[in-house]
């Protein structure tokens, strides 16, 4: 009887200290802390919300012209009569074209030279002085000279695209598989590993998921570059109708084109990200 009060007792105990214990409060900015992707969802889409309606407000009450900042519903407007009536949609292509060869040809020479910089001195020590140099060097410096050797076709502007991306691709890589753990190729080492096999069973698949981010985050920079390269002796692409829309003070459409550019952009990081989900599903950690 006396057993059975006083368990009753520290049971009771236990739950008045369970009760007075404060429970912290959740903050709705906590440092590093993940959030679920519902919630990742709501405040992409509440930026969005939030910027259109300031757009909107601008030219409501005036604080700029609406001669050079037309509303939303204008800019659509103007996409669609630009997709409809003007074959846009030809000019879409022509740009993602040209993004794509550039890019790719880009990834084909910065991913193996970024690769064998990172992993031997040597190498590094003869290639990244002039890696270096050229990556201090203005891309559109570079438009006369193109404009010499490849004319006013496709070649110019995809060797523009081209400069503006390999070197920072190169040194960016580079970086990337020096962070290679010590660690692990020792360890391969020490198994009989030679140079070629460490490299390609070790260096080569630990530093490739942030070789893919690399590749990611200089795509952008390549769409970055992508109306310079057409604004000069151009007849098609997007930068090509933003210059003829400039001739006649046709702003929505030229925002209708900076629109498509960021949608374009948005839809490449997309695939990348998807990507790199498909190559390293042990990278990515499930978010409530």
């Amino acid at each position: 009887m006396s057993d059975a009060r006083a368990q009753s007792k520290d049971v009771g105990s236990g739950d008045v200290s369970a009760r007075s214990t404060p429970r912290r409060k959740r903050r709705w900015l906590e440092y590093k802390t993940p959030i679920s992707r519902r919630a990742t969802i709501n405040l992409g889409i509440a930026v969005w919300v939030v910027f259109f309606v300031l757009w909107e407000a601008i030219v409501v009450f005036e604080w700029v012209n609406a001669l050079f900042l037309p509303p939303p519903e204008k800019v659509v407007m103007g996409l669609v009569k630009l997709l409809v009536e003007d074959g846009f949609l030809f000019d879409i292509v022509v740009s993602v074209y040209r993004i794509a060869i550039s890019f790719g040809l880009a990834c084909l020479v910065a991913v193996p030279l970024g690769i064998l910089m990172g992993s031997f001195k040597r190498v590094e020590a003869f290639v990244n002085p002039l890696v270096s140099a050229w990556r201090y060097l203005p891309a559109p410096s570079f438009i006369p000279l193109l404009l010499m050797w490849f004319g006013t076709g496709d070649g110019q502007k995809v060797a523009l695209l081209f400069i503006g991306v390999i070197w920072f691709l190169i040194t960016i890589i580079m970086d990337h598989v020096k962070s290679v753990r010590t660690e692990l190729i020792e360890t391969s080492k020490t198994l009989g590993g030679n140079r070629f096999q460490v490299l390609l069973t070790v260096v080569i698949p630990a530093s490739m998921p942030n070789i893919l981010v690399a590749m990611r985050q200089m795509l952008a920079v390549s769409w970055t570059y992508l109306v310079i390269a057409e604004i000069v002796a151009a007849s098609t692409g997007i930068g090509a109708v933003m210059m003829r829309a400039k001739r006649f003070l046709h702003v929505d459409e030229i925002m209708a084109c900076i629109l498509v550019i960021g949608l374009l952009g948005l839809t490449f990081d997309f695939l990348f990200r998807i990507l790199h989900r498909v190559l390293f599903p042990y990278l990515n950690t499930e978010r409530r």
